[in-house]
């Protein structure tokens, strides 16, 4: 069996991307010929055409589709290794967390709380869509992605999902409507909600049915940092876990005014199966995990 030739790799790579013998060559300063040669090369390695001609370009095969995928996965591998190899003694250390750009800000940070005003560690967070956050989770850009929706897996899926905390959703708004019966408040009073596509969402419309409470709907938000503002300003009753208006239950500016049974929003961390783990992933996810008992 023929020992596959990493060098040959990276340049079929290069030319999968280019598309051109011409245009790959010119980027990794050697002669078309040469360039050419070693393509056969690993081609003959592997048994396989890697490309079909079309007119002046080259498209990958199905073969050369596959080459492709496990040659990406072989590269991203190696800059993972040299870079967790090289960080290790360093002073400094960086944990890249990427958030469902929906998520509570106040869920975020007590995440990473177990990580503030550490001098040897520093915290990159980004937000964004699932998908696209899925996807740099997958490029190695990210180290953990922090959501309440749980991704879509199935045997190949490369995720691990760390189930972090399950919070009760709550009735809140002024103190002022306290006391009052939970149907009373549904019915007539206008409510902020998250919007039909949240689960929670679903949860809360088979609360109100069995209620038989047709509610008022004054706004409707997929973003909790909108529905906090939307509450703060009493546009309405909101439905929500109380952590994202946590500051103000605490300051009293708004109350929680009845738990809603059986209602509750689950958040997540995502991660990868990699060789080599950021370690601080280890570390916040044991403190966070030891903060909830």
């Amino acid at each position: 069996m023929s020992v596959l030739n990493l060098h040959h790799l990276r340049l079929f790579r290069a030319v999968a991307r280019k598309g051109t013998l011409t245009g790959a060559a010119r980027e990794l300063n050697l002669s078309q010929s040469a360039l050419s040669t070693q393509i056969k090369a690993l081609e003959a390695s592997l048994g396989h055409d890697l490309f079909e001609r079309r007119g002046r370009g080259l498209v990958l095969s199905e073969a050369g589709r596959i080459a492709l995928d496990h040659a990406e996965a072989i590269f991203r591998t190696a800059d993972d290794l040299t870079a967790t190899l090289r960080n290790t003694g360093n002073v400094r250390r960086a944990l890249r967390v990427g958030a469902l750009a929906t998520l509570s800000r106040n869920f975020q940070l007590r995440f990473l709380m177990p990580l503030a005003g550490r001098s040897d560690v520093e915290v990159i967070l980004r937000s964004g869509s699932q998908a696209d956050l899925l996807r740099a989770l997958e490029a190695l850009s990210l180290d953990v992605v922090l959501t309440n929706l749980v991704p879509g897996r199935d045997a190949a899926s490369p995720y691990l999902v760390h189930a972090l905390s399950e919070q009760p959703v709550s009735l809140v708004g002024p103190p002022e409507f306290a006391g009052r019966a939970l149907a009373d408040l549904l019915a007539s009073e206008p409510l902020i909600l998250p919007t039909p596509e949240a689960a929670l969402r679903a949860s809360f419309d088979v609360l109100t049915g069995r209620l038989g409470v047709m509610p008022r709907i004054a706004a409707e938000a997929d973003d909790m940092a909108m529905l906090r503002l939307l509450a703060r300003e009493k546009v309405g009753l909101a439905v929500l876990a109380p952590i994202v208006v946590r500051d103000e239950l605490a300051a009293g500016t708004l109350a929680e005014l009845h738990r809603l049974e059986g209602i509750s929003e689950r958040f997540f961390a995502v991660t990868l199966h990699r060789r080599f783990p950021n370690p601080l992933v280890g570390e916040v996810l044991a403190a966070f995990a030891l903060e909830g008992k």
